[in-house]
């Protein structure tokens, strides 16, 4: 039976989603993009419903089974750092609120285990996602879509690991 996953890339302004579909260990992409949350008033408050309703609609669309999402790491800047903990914590909710479980990974376990290093370039991880995901460079989507990718990717790799 296929396992759809979500993969989820939290930003206060840009999150990306990805859908990965595992069926005997083949990996397929499903759908991708990313929301933008550029509003007219630019009130943070209305950026986050509009993470949560879009998620929303995803996760009604595509019905995945679980999700696997992107830990905050430490940022020099705090005031950032809270706005994408909030981000997160609101695609965490969407998630919660479909009954999908949740799954935390930290940047550094998503790069070795696409690319083999924790301190990969987000360039190298695309190259990897398009690679897992049989799909050629010439299909092109934002960073923070094949981040959300890799994430679903690493998720699936390490679902039933001793190690996780």
């Amino acid at each position: 039976m296929p396992l759809t996953v979500i993969g989820i890339d939290p930003g206060s302004q840009r999150t990306g989603w990805g859908i990965v579909q595992e069926q005997s260990g083949v990996l397929a992409l499903v759908d991708c993009g990313i929301i933008r949350t550029q509003t007219e008033q630019n009130v943070f408050s209305q950026r986050l419903a509009l993470i949560y309703q879009e998620l929303a609609a995803v996760l009604d669309r595509f019905k995945p089974q679980e999700a696997a999402i992107e830990e905050v790491f430490v940022a020099q800047n705090s005031k950032s750092a809270l706005k994408l903990g909030q981000a997160r914590g609101v695609a965490v909710a969407a998630c919660a609120a479909h009954r999908i479980p949740v799954h935390d990974y930290e940047p550094t376990l998503v790069k070795k285990t696409l690319v083999g290093t924790g301190r990969a370039e987000k360039k190298q991880v695309a190259f990897m996602v398009h690679t897992f995901l049989h799909v050629p460079e010439s299909c092109q989507w934002a960073l923070d879509t094949s981040d959300a990718l890799a994430i679903a990717i690493c998720h699936l790799s390490l679902r039933h690991s001793p190690l996780r």
